[in-house]
């Protein structure tokens, strides 16, 4: 009997009930903008803005409006300016590139590697065509940041990590956002924790992280931030730096905190169901697993696999088969980009010279979300399904 799998791709567990009784409260006292609290009273987005960076072992957090508005900041807050080069992934997705072209600079794209992250030998030869390196951790692969940090310390480049997708993750013994001088995450609905919308920002340096709270929108109010620099720090730059207001509020703050102290346990329980899914997929002909580090500690809240070399009629033909059994793949190596654009010669707003290693990998990309609403037997199913798809497919090539 042919198997069809009945689960939601996008379907998110419900927020935790004292998430849910916290965003009540503010619904009824009514403070939701961030500056607005009663004598005495610390603002919900402050105390998250504290929570998480000591979670962090970080300095300053700052909480923003999305995970794209953090990156546009930092970009700001580093100095980047028109017509500037800041390096990125060939393969990332579009808000960093989009974060780049905001500020009116230039994405320079350094290529991928069939483990779906950085190419390293690529960013060593370009690192001196520019001062800043925007680093995404795509879909959770994470780098060998030891050997990434060396090249952009020889070369003098500001590093500021994407970690829309690495949130609760590690490389060795260090959280990732930790390395760069600025650390990203995105709170949106298909992250680790879920507010819809949002950001935050990490950051020890006094300097940089005042320019991120004035940038984004502190009406001088800068003392209510607990988890920002002395008040010192923005005596002079809080008369030149602009307000570009992206400011997270306390009803999204709220919800957020109780997911927060559940956090590893919600990413142990993403990287249980990657496990099941990976291991289905094993000595699937044809298909090649993404091989994952000892020092990544990762966070699987997706899969990806690769079906390199495959023309493009035969993956079209293994996402087909596979949605009519329940499937939902993406191809990230479609010729024209649907519902999502995650390759560098999609963003015609960044002209890019062809990267032939790289666009074979790209070429191959098949990516696929893990919700928690998912078990593990779904899991064991949808593996066996694709398995048996791409078998199939692979058998008639």
């Amino acid at each position: 009997m042919t198997e069809i799998f009945t689960g939601n791709f996008t379907q998110q567990e419900p927020i935790p009930q004292d998430g849910i009784d916290a965003a009540m409260a503010v619904l009824q006292h009514g403070r939701l903008h961030r500056y607005n609290e009663a004598e005495g009273e610390v603002a919900e987005t402050a105390q998250l803005e504290l929570e998480y960076a000591e979670m962090m072992g970080a300095k300053y957090c700052l909480a923003v409006a999305s995970g794209g508005y953090a990156l546009a900041t930092s970009l700001r807050a580093v100095g980047v300016k028109p017509g500037d080069k800041v390096l990125t992934n060939a393969f990332t997705l579009a808000p960093v590139p989009g974060a780049i072209a905001s500020v009116g600079a230039v994405p320079l794209f350094v290529g991928v590697t069939e483990g779906l992250v950085i190419d390293l030998d690529d960013l060593a030869a370009k690192a001196d065509q520019a001062d800043v390196l925007m680093l995404s951790h795509m879909r959770g692969h994470i780098v060998d940041m030891d050997a990434l940090m060396a090249i952009a310390d020889a070369n003098g480049l500001i590093v500021i990590e994407d970690c829309a997708h690495t949130m609760g993750a590690k490389w060795g013994d260090t959280w990732s956002g930790r390395h760069g001088v600025i650390g990203c995450y995105s709170c949106q609905t298909y992250k680790h924790v879920n507010s819809g919308e949002g950001g935050l920002l990490v950051c020890d340096d006094d300097e940089i992280m005042a320019r991120c709270v004035m940038l984004s929108g502190s009406y001088m109010i800068y003392e209510k931030h607990k988890a920002g620099p002395p008040a010192e720090a923005y005596e002079d730059l809080r008369y030149y730096t602009p307000n570009v207001s992206g400011r997270m509020d306390n009803l999204r703050a709220a919800i957020l905190r109780p997911q927060l102290r559940n956090l590893m346990a919600q990413c142990q329980a993403w990287n249980d169901r990657y496990a099941v899914v990976d291991q289905g997929l094993a000595d699937t002909p044809g298909l090649t697993r993404i091989d994952r580090p000892a020092q990544e500690h990762f966070v699987a809240s997706s899969h990806q696999f690769l079906l390199l070399d495959w023309d493009d009629a035969a993956i079209e033909d293994v996402v087909a088969r596979c949605k009519t059994r329940g499937v939902e793949l993406k191809w990230f190596g479609a010729p024209t980009p649907v519902a999502f654009t995650s390759r560098y010669d999609s963003w015609r707003y960044a002209p890019s010279d062809p990267m032939p290693a790289s666009d074979r990998i790209l070429r191959g990309v098949m990516d696929m979300r893990l919700p928690l609403t998912f078990s593990l037997d779904d899991c064991a199913m949808i593996a066996r399904i694709i398995k048996e798809e791409v078998t199939a497919v692979g058998n008639q090539r």
